[in-house]
């Protein structure tokens, strides 16, 4: 079996074990490279069909083929959509191009509290995103089931790093927060 395969096959195993042990699960797809990856790992897990919704945080800056794109493949797929917008954010204007934000702080509401509003709405218990190790030297130390406390703040930074998966994952009743990475890259 080549790399590329092992890689593939150890994403479909998490991903499948997500599935296992969460209640409410979720996956971001923010419609880039490796969230495709994943969307089209999750289909393969799961024989073409997707058991959990996806969540796209909508910036309102995306291009509009990108988002013609995602509508398409929803449609085609029967996939199951949520999409989150910090709309308050959005009305009040407070964003980068108009210059009332720093591109910086402008990310943070849009997507970071855009998204945190998206799962504290739909109480989900675990979300799967797309990592590449090798992009980010932050993301090498997350687990594959990595713990969140109540405000989705990771706790990675304080544990040590996990380099398989956590297969006896226990989830304890009041802490079912977790991320839930699969690498799309190298390791």
């Amino acid at each position: 079996m080549d790399y590329l395969s092992k890689l593939e096959n150890q994403s479909i195993y998490i991903l499948r074990e997500a599935f296992n042990k969460f209640e409410n699960l979720a996956m971001l797809w923010s419609i880039g490279k490796d969230s495709t990856v994943l969307l089209w790992l999750a289909r393969k897990a799961f024989f073409g069909h997707v058991p959990f919704p996806l969540v796209h945080v909508d910036t309102t800056y995306k291009i509009q083929s990108m988002i013609e794109y995602r509508d398409r493949l929803v449609k085609e797929w029967n996939l199951k959509l949520i999409v989150g917008k910090n709309e308050a954010v959005l009305k009040s204007g407070v964003t980068y191009p108009n210059g009332k934000a720093t591109r910086v702080e402008c990310c943070g509401t849009l997507k970071k509290d855009g998204l945190k509003q998206v799962l504290d709405q739909h109480h989900f218990t675990g979300v799967i995103v797309g990592v590449r190790r090798d992009e980010e030297p932050t993301r090498a130390k997350e687990r594959y089931f990595s713990p969140r406390d109540k405000t989705w703040n990771g706790t990675s930074r304080t544990s040590p790093p996990s380099y398989g998966t956590n297969s006896k994952l226990i989830l304890k009743k009041g802490r079912t927060f977790a991320s839930i990475h699969c690498s799309t890259g190298l390791n």
